[in-house]
């Protein structure tokens, strides 16, 4: 027999809208923390340091945390999708 599949609902064979919505908001919410980690950089860049030292600073800084940050969901990605490939 094969292990059922993440996502499909195993008595009726449609997609478990559920499970979907039990999965996307825990990635929603860390993706979230990375963007609002990075915005009050961009928006101190975008309104006041557009062309000064620091301005650059601050911009590699926020590229710098959404980097990190799409290392970190890409990691919870794949661990929570062998996880449930497990289950």
């Amino acid at each position: 027999m094969s292990p059922p599949r993440p996502f499909i609902d195993p008595a009726t064979d449609e997609i478990d809208t559920t499970q979907i919505l039990s999965e996307a908001v825990p990635l929603a919410k860390l993706i979230g923390v990375f963007v609002a980690g990075s915005l009050p950089l961009y928006a101190i860049v975008l309104f006041g340091a557009e062309n000064s030292a620091l301005g650059a600073v601050l911009a590699l800084l926020g590229n710098f945390i959404l980097a990190v940050g799409a290392g970190v969901v890409l990691m919870y990605v794949i661990a929570r999708g062998i996880r449930l490939a497990g289950e």
